[in-house]
């Protein structure tokens, strides 16, 4: 194996692995959307509508803390109680989930 095909080999490896986490990270979101759209009192198309809106303001800084600012707003205004902490947790399980998940399906069976 030549230099040049081992950089390339990293550095395929590199796009998979941000690929990965890219699709793992909008997973949470869309799975924390869905337990907060919940909490709001959502039902019907509202809850996927509000889960979009959780992954969309992912984009905007591309850090969990936009995500979380979001959803933490939210929860707020609408008076759920719900401190900062339990919040954080519940998105770093939700992560846990995501990571399963993403990686169950990348799986080849």
């Amino acid at each position: 194996m030549t230099i040049e095909s081992r950089g390339q080999a990293f550095e395929a490896e590199f796009q998979h692995d941000q690929e990965l986490l890219f699709r793992i990270q909008n997973r949470r979101n869309k799975l924390l959307g869905l337990w907060a759209a919940e909490l709001l009192g959502l039902t019907g198309d509202a809850v996927d509508a509000y889960a979009k809106e959780v992954i969309m303001s992912d984009f905007e800084k591309q850090t969990d803390e936009d995500v979380h600012d979001k959803v933490y707003a939210d929860l707020k205004i609408h008076d759920v109680d719900l401190s900062d902490h339990r919040l954080r947790k519940k998105m770093d399980a939700l992560l846990a989930v995501a990571r399963q998940q993403i990686m169950t399906e990348a799986t080849p069976k």
